[in-house]
């Protein structure tokens, strides 16, 4: 069971409630929302520490059904994560340019660093900056590290990185300021798909060293 703390369920104009949560527990909220509300969404979506849901119409959203979609998000915090049908596998070459940096940062070897990335199972706590960006939690606490200083101008598509607590993978070239572990050939967005990100919130995450 995650840390929760009191969150708020609030109106965002006439069509919307804007759910307030631990940092953490958004993947989980939205879930449950959607297993319980789904056909009343247009849509849900999760961030860093709130949810927002917007309905299909604006009549669904009232005080009666603000006070349930509350009780669905407490649910939602106190109980354990439901795993997905399979964990999603993104092999890794290890070859990043701040690779050796990180692990002098942190005072690990380099072999430390990529075994701790490894052993974690992640989840999609939510999905921004770009299509198909998706911050995964989950990060063993030794390779928590800030953003680097100075972000580059491009960083290449499949890089595989590391900021602050959570991990990520660049689905398409950007500047960014996250730090830089290896490379994965996984396409992470491709607008030819029916669902064009690869990494939705909620689900399960696993890298693996090639």
């Amino acid at each position: 069971m995650i840390d929760v703390r009191p969150f708020d369920v609030s109106r965002m104009g006439p069509e919307a409630l804007l759910i307030s949560c631990a940092e953490g527990a958004s993947a989980l909220i939205a879930e449950q929302l959607r297993a319980e509300f789904g056909e009343d969404a247009l849509d849900i979506v999760p961030a860093a520490s709130t949810v927002m849901f917007r309905a299909r119409r604006r009549e669904v959203i009232n005080e009666e059904f603000t006070d349930r979609v509350r009780i669905a998000a407490q649910f939602a915090t106190q109980h354990e994560h439901s795993p997905t049908a399979e964990v999603i596998d993104i092999p890794v070459t290890y070859d990043g340019p701040d690779l050796d940096d990180v692990a002098g940062t942190l005072h690990l070897s380099v072999e430390e660093v990529v075994a701790a990335h490894v052993s974690a199972t992640y989840v999609v706590a939510f999905c921004g900056f770009a299509p198909g960006f998706a911050y995964l939690t989950g990060l063993d606490p030794r390779l928590h590290l800030p953003r680097r200083s100075t972000p580059r101008t491009r960083v290449p598509a499949g890089s595989v990185s590391i900021a602050a607590h959570y991990s990520a993978v660049y689905p398409s070239p950007s500047p960014g300021g996250w730090h830089l572990l290896g490379t994965t050939d996984v396409v992470l967005w491709d607008e030819h798909r029916a669902n064009p990100a690869l990494l939705t919130p909620g689900a399960e995450v696993r890298f693996r060293r090639v």
